[in-house]
């Protein structure tokens, strides 16, 4: 479960990273490569994101609001 737990981190770090770009006045350089490596790491746990993602999905939550419990229970039913 540590791989969730990761991935889920990350994924969670990426949407604050993507809302930030969104507003006005943009985002920093610094969290623009931030987002890149966070991409890159995210990649390396292609199962692990897509079980976040569709649990996410099926309980109809905001990834912000999951948490390990979530998803494993998500998964054991």
């Amino acid at each position: 479960m540590e791989v969730v737990e990761e991935t889920l981190r990350l994924l969670q770090r990426q949407a604050e990273l993507e809302a930030a770009m969104r507003k006005p006045g943009g985002i920093r350089i610094t969290e623009e490569r931030e987002l890149q490596a966070l991409r890159g790491r995210l990649a390396r746990f292609p199962q692990a994101m897509e079980a976040v993602m569709q649990a996410s999905q099926a309980l109809r939550r905001p990834l912000a609001d999951m948490t390990v419990h979530d998803v494993k229970s998500w998964a054991r039913s």
